[in-house]
């Protein structure tokens, strides 16, 4: 651990190329009512990548390249993250685009498609060499720039880190479900999901002061957080391998999406949607052979037996780390972009929308639009208060003082500097204009001029 050091230059590039998962929709689908929408979920996609692959495993080092096949090696043998210049940007596909308009540091005259970028004249961002791969796949470009390369030798992560992984994936495999054992399941749960979030944490995070008169948030100066965290003997993270384990496992899900092309519908961090699901089986099939390959070479490597990436659940039903899984299949389903989409499943509706509560959403709409419930699903969707599970914060900064009366009668006296008062909300479900009009124009429907 104290060979993993990083410079402040280090830190703000690795920052800069963090990006989490990835949640889109085809546009080409998004609004219709598509039928018979298989889905495929990736068990425990985070942990998974963090047992088979190799991670960050020296301090970077800022390389000068000197021709496109020395850039094609330090890709396929290093960790490498780097600034790229492109212009000209145009896709390869339609039905799915990988750079994300947050993240490009400049963007000309770009079309963007629910936040990810389709055209660009100029854009700039920091990527890894995971992030590269996908990109190259799903665009052409005029030109292309590389510079700020960074390279960081690979290897899995220390055995000691894995064997805790496992023992997580083995309680919340083996917990789940089981009567009496609810707690246990669901701490089991949050630390397997913390040992993503833990390395990712932000060494130079702003610190709260709290004085008699106000409080303050003040942000530490960045060179001596970085020096503080490379000297702390009680270090046992490096914040590389958190930009890693997203970057691994978007990679794993553009591999199913580059299987489906036309039929991908949709796809969230750990889960990919797609109708025609016959054709695709093969995929599937070797996509999870290669799983259990990864996974043993890596045990073999940690002294580790491979049967403790493959536990029992208390069915006696064996959950292989990684795998995709069958969710079943949604007749009919509709989305309206990311983390927005109604299902249909055995009979019953689900609601997932961002900011809703999916029970008493779902509620409303069968009470209000019977079986018209997909019809209504649409732009402009409106969900009175009382119904959408969201309270509105208000914040009271005026001295407050009075009497209160409970239910039974009693009345106590209140002073309060400062309160917060809770109300149920509405919500208006709203698409962009730009996404919409995006979603005409590949549709081949003509947009009138304004």
């Amino acid at each position: 651990m104290r060979s993993l050091t990083l410079t402040p230059d280090d830190y703000i590039q690795l920052r800069k190329a963090f990006a989490g998962g990835k949640t889109h929709a085809n546009a080409l689908y998004v609004g219709e009512v598509v039928k018979n929408v298989h889905s495929k979920d990736f068990t425990s996609s985070y942990p998974y990548v963090m047992l088979s692959e190799k991670f960050p495993m020296s301090k970077p080092v800022l390389r000068t390249l000197h021709s496109d096949d020395e850039l094609r090696n330090y890709l396929n043998n290093y960790c490498c993250v780097f600034d790229i210049e492109i212009w000209g940007l145009e896709p390869v596909y339609f039905f799915e685009n990988y750079i994300s308009k947050s993240h490009c540091k400049e963007l000309q005259e770009p079309i963007i498609n629910n936040g990810r970028v389709v055209f660009a004249k100029h854009l700039r961002m920091t990527v890894t060499e995971q992030d590269f791969f996908i990109i190259e796949q799903y665009y052409k470009w005029e030109q292309l720039a590389v510079y700020n390369f960074r390279t960081m030798n690979k290897a899995y992560l220390p055995t000691s880190f894995v064997t805790a992984i496992l023992d997580l994936y083995e309680k919340k495999t083996t917990l789940k479900d089981v009567e009496g054992m609810e707690l246990e399941y669901l701490l089991s749960k949050e630390k397997l999901n913390s040992m993503y979030g833990m390395c990712v944490t932000d060494i130079a995070r702003e610190k709260i002061e709290y004085t008699p008169i106000d409080w303050r948030a003040k942000k530490p100066v960045l060179e001596e957080a970085i020096a503080k965290n490379n000297k702390s003997i009680k270090r046992f993270l490096y914040y590389a391998w958190g930009v890693w384990v997203t970057a691994y496992a978007r990679f794993n899900l553009f591999t199913a999406i580059t299987e489906l092309k036309d039929d991908y519908v949709y796809c969230d961090t750990d889960s990919v949607k797609y109708i025609n699901a016959d054709k695709h089986e093969r995929y599937f099939k070797l996509y999870n052979d290669a799983v259990v390959y990864k996974l043993n070479v890596a045990m073999k490597f940690h002294g580790i037996n491979p049967e403790r990436t493959r536990p029992k659940n208390k069915y006696g039903v064996v959950k292989q780390i990684g795998v995709r899984d069958e969710e079943g299949t949604y007749t009919p389903f509709k989305t309206l972009g990311a983390k927005r989409y109604l299902t249909e499943k055995d009979g019953k509706l689900k609601l997932t929308v961002s900011g809703l509560n999916k029970k008493d959403a779902i509620e409303y709409m069968q009470k209000t639009y019977g079986d018209k419930v997909f019809e209504a699903f649409e732009d402009n969707l409106y969900i009175p208060k009382g119904s959408t599970g969201k309270m509105t914060h208000t914040y009271i900064d005026e001295e407050q003082e009075g009497e209160l009366v409970d239910y039974l009668g009693n009345v106590a006296h209140y002073h309060e500097k400062s309160s917060i008062h809770l109300g149920d909300a509405d919500y208006s479900l709203s698409l962009n204009e730009f996404f919409v009009r995006y979603i005409l124009s590949i549709k081949d429907i003509e947009v009138p001029n304004e």
